[in-house]
């Protein structure tokens, strides 16, 4: 009975140490080191970072070589056209940070210098509360004056969409963006952009 107990106690005490040592190789195995956030690094065919800066930047680009642009600039020889931002729908198959690919878009505009920018939705009425509270608590010379709001132009809005497309030890994502400029004073399409994505992803042995 004697030997039996410590023949179990040592196989109590080496599966506690084979675990403790697992564990110990595990945490050992992991690395972390810093990247340039500028440097794409795609560990999967998922929609990452990069397609979010790229797609916006073409995307703009193309829009202002439109016919629009000159026609406004035409009619508006000291103006810039204003944009709002109306909706970017995610309707594909998995998670995408749209406030993400949002500001891609409106940093693209901004930097190129050709239009300007208005806010909406709910930033847009925090900003008219905080003016609505500098009436009541401001003095009348730093008060901001209701009404003197800028309108836009021109609304964006777009939807991104993606398909996969799967067979054996391959799979293909697709992804398609499409955006559309409406002129906010005729309701007429000014712009229709798309962009599309293609990603091939080969299986490992541990799978997808």
């Amino acid at each position: 009975m004697i030997k039996k107990n410590s023949k179990m106690k040592m196989l109590v005490i080496i599966g506690i140490l084979a675990f403790a040592g697992a564990g110990i190789f595990g945490c050992s195995a992991v690395q972390v080191r810093r990247a340039d956030a500028d440097k794409e690094i795609a560990l999967t065919d998922k929609w990452n970072d990069e397609d979010s800066r790229l797609v916006a930047q073409e995307m703009v680009d193309d829009m202002f070589t439109f016919p629009w642009m000159k026609k406004f600039k035409k009619n508006h020889p000291d103006k810039d056209p204003t944009i709002i931002i109306q909706r970017i729908t995610n309707k594909s198959h998995e998670h995408i940070a749209v406030d993400t690919f949002t500001n891609d878009i409106k940093r693209a505009i901004q930097r190129s210098g050709l239009a300007e920018f208005v806010v909406g939705g709910a930033e847009r009425e925090r900003i008219r509360r905080e003016r609505m509270d500098q009436q009541a608590h401001s003095s009348e010379e730093s008060a901001k004056d209701l009404g003197e709001e800028m309108g836009a132009d021109f609304a964006l809005s777009g939807t991104i969409n993606s398909m996969v497309d799967q067979l054996g030890n391959k799979r293909v994502t697709y992804y398609q963006i499409d955006m559309k400029l409406i002129n906010m004073q005729t309701n007429r399409e000014a712009w229709n952009g798309q962009k599309k994505i293609k990603k091939v992803q080969k299986r490992s042995a541990f799978g997808f």
